[in-house]
């Protein structure tokens, strides 16, 4: 199977992979900048050697130590010509947690601030002459500054209660890319589907020279749906794209993405100057709307049943960074093997190439920021600056269907009676619907409900009686938003009047194994044994799918994550459960989607078409 590009949506044929084997040193009292370890002398005397992308806490790095190091720095060095013929070399980063300052033969090219989110280096001044240079990478990550968008990496020595050991460093992928001194930068895909049209914004590094104009040729599944070529008159070129496509369905199935038909379309970008290619990229697009509206979740303009799980999308070896390329696809395909038609990654912007699998098999996404625990004027300086670039990032991705920036008032200690906190949060909301009006905004998900187009409650009851008391119907909706605190918070606050937001239990269960005497434990409940587990599942999602008005559900949690135990599959991935027992269960129609029933048994009927037409044909 072929591996992504580390940047799936917008790939070049040629790319020099940089992971694997760098120098690696700890700088516990910061004296590496007045010391010059960024000139290449000092760097090849780093004393130890780590495996990239890996951070230095997990096993798999070669490091494996778990303690307070602040500041670490990596070096490598690279047999590279520096090029002659106007072409530009760049270093790209997925992720590096969190300052990074990057040095070439000791010239700083590059500063970046957020572990989440990615940056690029332009190294050609920098490189030798020679062939030969050295690569300096140092990377800040206090561990106990709260002000920093952290998620759930812990602040504390050890792991306590729902926080985990922390990534440190670079933990995605670093590369080379050659590319022409007038290249593309960024693409920005929009899908109209009214007018099935496909908006691009392209956007140039520079501006071009008279002359230059730029090709796009889309396609599915071979079939050409637009060729277009137009004049490059700036840095930023827009274009509309009618798509030539006929079908014979009036859903347009075998065009629009979505979980059980994830058409994606072929995007490939030609710079020309006159006939000449300069710069020839690869993209994809989804034709795919995503809205809420009346209090129902639509897709397609087709109301949609969210059935998600919550994921950490963290491994034992390996922490935030996947094990490999191919366990992005795997946990993904976990997903859609449990039956879940969605996944919440949570407090964590995850490595793009997850979401290009999700693209690729129709597994529906929420993004989400990761969170800081200070209500500073630093912390909110920081965390809209990364989370604004986490949406830039991923804006094109057809899986992804809601942004979540606040997660259950963390970092917000007094949301309820502090004004700026509360226009923050406001805040956080409207600059992600300008930021991104395609997408449904969650801006502060479980509780403390002020403004959003989903109203998330997180309820971690553990009964099923429980739960359609307090969400069966709209009456009891109603007395749950205005009296009901399921974690000893209000659901509303500031007397808020509900306004067509979609109603979802975004958190509950978090039901854990009985654990073994000494053996690490965290959980919202305990059952027995695996038995007892789907029991307990099956009992809370029948009263979840039976509910008139909640339009999705998202199960904590995907995996064991620490010492977090909840999850429905071990850390090693291993299901408690039968899959095919879970995906029975989470497949039922549910009751605020009418039109579900009718699905359940147009399959049923044409599994069985299937099934005598199979029969007779072996007859």
């Amino acid at each position: 199977m072929t591996t992504p590009h580390p940047r799936p949506q917008l790939t070049r044929a040629h790319w020099m992979d940089l992971c694997g084997t760098w120098a690696f040193a700890y700088d516990d009292d910061d004296v590496g900048l007045d010391e010059g370890w960024f000139q290449p002398d000092a760097a090849r005397a780093f004393p130890r050697t780590i495996q990239v992308p890996f951070p230095p806490e997990s096993p798999a790095s070669g490091v494996h130590d778990r303690s307070f190091h602040p500041v670490v720095w990596y070096a490598r060095t690279l047999d590279l010509t520096r090029p002659t013929d106007g072409e530009r070399v760049l270093l790209q980063f997925g992720a590096v947690d969190y300052r990074a300052s990057v040095w070439v033969n000791g010239q700083l090219v590059a500063q970046h601030q957020g572990g989440h989110t990615p940056f690029t280096a332009d190294i050609t001044a920098a490189l030798n002459s020679d062939g030969v240079s050295t690569v300096v990478v140092r990377a800040e990550d206090d561990p106990q500054d709260l002000a920093q968008p952290r998620g759930k990496q812990d602040w504390q020595p050890e792991p306590h209660a729902i926080w985990y050991h922390r990534t440190t460093g670079i933990w995605q992928p670093v590369w080379l890319e050659r590319v022409p001194h007038t290249h593309l930068q960024a693409l920005r895909w929009t899908p109209d589907l009214d007018r099935t049209e496909l908006r691009l914004h392209a956007r140039l590094n520079r501006t071009p020279r008279p002359g230059v104009r730029l090709r796009v040729r889309l396609s599915l599944r071979g079939a050409t749906l637009a060729d277009v070529t137009l004049d490059a008159l700036g840095r930023d070129v827009r274009v509309t794209l009618p798509l030539h496509f006929t079908s014979m369905y009036p859903e347009r199935h075998d065009l629009l993405w979505s979980p059980t038909h994830p058409n994606l379309i072929d995007a490939h970008l030609t710079l020309l100057d006159g006939d000449a290619p300069l710069d020839e990229v690869g993209s994809y697009a989804g034709m795919r709307s995503a809205e809420v509206r009346a209090g129902q979740f639509l897709l397609n303009g087709a109301p949609l049943f969210l059935r998600m799980v919550l994921a950490q999308n963290y491994w034992p070896d390996t922490h935030l960074a996947a094990p490999s390329p191919d366990a992005l696809r795997q946990e993904a395909q976990l997903v859609k093997d449990l039956g879940f038609n969605g996944v919440r990654i949570h407090q964590k912007v995850e490595d793009p190439r997850f979401l290009y699998w999700c693209d690729q098999l129709g597994l529906l996404v929420w993004g989400e920021m990761a969170n800081a625990y200070a209500f500073t004027e630093d912390a909110q300086t920081r965390l809209t600056a990364e989370w604004t670039e986490a949406v830039t990032r991923d804006y094109n991705h057809p899986s992804l269907i809601a942004w979540v920036p606040l997660n259950e008032s963390w970092g917000l200690p007094n949301l309820e009676r502090d004004p700026a906190q509360r226009a923050y949060v406001r805040a956080l909301y409207h600059l992600t619907r300008a930021l991104d009006p395609t997408r449904p905004v969650i801006a502060n998900d479980g509780w403390q409900f002020i403004t959003g187009d989903v109203l998330g409650i997180h309820d971690y009851a553990l009964s099923g009686h429980a739960l359609r008391e307090r969400y069966g119907t709209h009456e009891a909706l109603q007395r749950s938003l205005s009296s009901v605190q399921p974690y000893f918070r209000r659901l509303l606050l500031d007397g808020h009047i509900r306004d067509g937001e979609a109603v979802m239990l975004t958190e509950f269960g978090g039901i854990s194994l009985q654990p073994a005497e000494g053996e690490q434990w965290w959980g919202y409940g305990t059952v027995q044994d695996s038995a007892a587990l789907l029991g307990k599942y099956e009992e809370l999602l029948s009263a979840i799918l039976a509910s008139d008005v909640l339009m999705g559900f998202c199960y904590t949690q995907l995996t064991d994550t620490e010492q977090e135990s909840n999850g429905l599959v071990t850390a090693a991935r291993i299901p408690k459960v039968e899959p095919s027992a879970l995906r029975a269960i989470n497949t039922r129609p549910a009751r605020s989607v009418p039109g579900e029933e009718l699905l359940v048994i147009h399959h049923a009927a044409h599994d069985a078409l299937v099934e005598r037409t199979s029969r007779t044909t072996l007859e």
